[in-house]
């Protein structure tokens, strides 16, 4: 099979597509042929050996996938092969033809969506649910800001808070960027490069700042959303690529949390909860990733500079195979 692998971490030239065999799987595990695999900010920190759990190398990257059913273990009876799936891949794996996936990671993806829309599931709407309901707590009637909403993570957050009854106001970097959060439900949307635009984002919900926040670049970003919350609000913070320095007053005066979420936290019994409704989601029709561009492998180069470096996300980036 081909797959994208690293012999030694660092910058993106270091992605080489490679014909290796397809792997072995065991008796509690399904072999899925990857239609589609989701890239991710993630991806590039074990990349670079930034993160906090790296891979035994040579590594294949990847987090999430949907596809086929290839094959499953004599233990596994929930799934058969033909099934379509969408998988989590907390080992990684996913930037190949093939990968061997646990059951209890793998999930029934509807024909509502396609295999890319199913490749950008569990890496951003597990953790947009994790950091809105698990850890915030989120309430119908409260407000959220979505700091850098236009990407995947922020376009889960937004459907999942207007799904559960929040007003949503939401940034993005671009007139392309806005307008994608805009129609995926945000009641607000806000240019985060335009001076002013957090005093305008309060001002638009009637002054008294917000009850949550959700934060993609908290090096960026974290020390401005302490100056804009109500009492008892959140932040939770799912991005960083960097350190940051900010006034702890801003954070006394309204007695707010700030909430640190990774999405590897969460136990099997989270996972489920997340999942179903997520599942849930899917039917009813307010999960609906949207696919900003679907690369080949052989451009996993690219991809990865431009999942990093784009003036301005405007949707989910994918592997299509």
């Amino acid at each position: 099979m081909r797959a994208v692998r690293i012999h030694k971490f660092g910058g993106p030239d270091n992605l080489k597509l490679e014909d290796i065999p397809v792997p072995s799987f065991r008796d509690s595990e399904v072999l899925v042929r990857v239609n589609a695999a989701g890239i991710n900010p993630v991806d590039t920190y074990i990349r670079e050996g930034a993160y906090a759990t790296l891979p035994k190398l040579p590594a294949i990257l990847g987090r999430e996938v949907a596809g086929i059913v290839e094959d499953v273990g004599d233990g596994v009876s929930n799934l058969k092969k033909g099934d379509r799936v969408f998988a989590l891949l907390p080992e990684n794996g996913g930037y190949a033809e093939f990968v061997a996936c646990k059951e209890e990671n793998v999930y029934p993806l509807s024909e509502k969506l396609s295999f890319s829309q199913g490749s950008g599931l569990c890496i951003p709407y597990f953790t947009a649910y994790r950091a809105l309901v698990t850890k915030c707590r989120i309430k119908p009637g409260e407000i959220l800001l979505v700091h850098g909403a236009s990407g995947a993570v922020g376009i889960a957050a937004v459907q999942i808070a207007k799904a559960y009854g929040l007003t949503v106001a939401g940034t993005a970097g671009t007139i392309e960027g806005m307008d994608v959060v805009k129609k995926v439900g945000a009641d607000h949307v806000f240019n985060h490069r335009e001076k002013g635009y957090l005093n305008n984002a309060v001002a638009a919900i009637g002054g008294h700042g917000f009850n949550v926040v959700l934060e993609n670049l908290a090096n960026v970003n974290l020390g401005a959303d302490l100056t804009v919350l109500n009492q008892q609000a959140r932040v939770a913070v799912v991005g960083c690529r960097g350190i940051v320095e900010v006034n702890p007053r801003s954070l006394m005066l309204t007695e707010g949390s700030i909430i640190g979420v990774m999405l590897a936290g969460a136990t099997a019994e989270e996972t489920q909860e997340t999942a179903e409704v997520i599942l849930r989601g899917i039917e009813s029709g307010w999960v609906n990733p949207v696919i900003s561009r679907e690369y080949k492998l052989d451009e996993a180069t690219e991809a990865h500079h431009d999942i990093i470096r784009t003036t301005g996300a405007r949707g989910k980036l994918v592997f299509k195979l």
